[in-house]
């Protein structure tokens, strides 16, 4: 059954996991309703930043703590969470042509409609199969337990894109620490530029110096350790293989840097 349709008692309590992941979903879609109805400009950059925040840490806490466990409780969990790696590898993807595009441009219209397409899909795909399945696999006990794990991960992970870096462990679990410090500065800088006229320039400079710092991580070969093949999608985000920020585009032959 969806966890969708199941209350907090059926799904362990306030501490399980699932409990934590349908409140997360719940903030999502209403964050994509936000965005569907706003125009491009100021107000359309402040909800997509409130998705990237959601969304990036959302995803590493589900990679680093659920996925792992799925693979080991299941005898098909390996090719339950290709499925939704894959759909988290094109949200990387997408997000980082977002932030290449000009707003208000068709092609960057284009590429939030199939965030939003993909990212539903990708909330379907989990509360509809794949946390049923580890619902039923292992004990109320064992879900408070990851929830317990998934909370801490999630409240330190990184929330911007990183297209390069691997979808499973030990590269995403290297790459946490180094890029969540960078995103969460980036953050408070970006805020601080939104927020002054007088500190604009000065902190979207850092910000982008930051980036830059990023870009030079994620080409630690330890980083895509443990990535699938069948985790990267092969869509190229830029004609030049570069992403804004400092990310790279991934193809299934290898990875394009700057």
């Amino acid at each position: 059954m969806s966890i969708s349709v199941q209350d907090t008692g059926g799904l362990g309590g306030r501490l399980s996991v699932l409990v934590r992941q349908k409140r997360d979903h719940e903030r999502l879609d209403a964050l994509l309703h936000q965005l569907e109805a706003v125009s491009a400009g100021a107000e359309e950059e402040l909800v997509l930043n409130r998705i990237s925040r959601l969304v990036f840490a959302h995803a590493l806490a589900e990679e680093s703590v659920l996925w792992p466990e799925l693979r080991r409780v299941l005898p098909d969990g390996d090719q339950l969470t290709v499925r939704v790696e894959r759909e988290h590898q094109e949200v990387n993807e997408l997000w980082a042509e977002i932030e290449r595009l000009s707003p208000g441009s068709l092609g960057r219209r284009d590429a939030i409609a199939r965030l939003i397409e993909v990212l539903r899909e990708d909330v379907r795909d989990e509360e509809d199969v794949l946390l049923p399945r580890l619902q039923e696999a292992v004990s109320q006990r064992r879900l408070r337990v990851l929830g317990a794990t998934w909370e801490a991960v999630r409240r330190t992970a990184p929330t911007r894109p990183h297209p390069v870096v691997s979808r499973r462990p030990p590269g995403n679990v290297v790459a946490a620490v180094p890029l969540s410090v960078i995103d969460r500065t980036r953050d408070v800088l970006d805020a601080a530029a939104r927020r002054s006229e007088r500190s604009r320039e000065p902190a979207t400079r850092m910000s982008q110096g930051l980036a830059a710092v990023a870009g030079r991580v994620e080409r630690a070969a330890l980083l895509r350790r443990g990535e699938r093949p069948e985790t990267v999608t092969g869509d190229p985000v830029a004609s030049d293989g570069v992403c804004s920020g400092g990310s790279h585009a991934r193809t299934r032959d290898g990875y394009s840097s700057s």
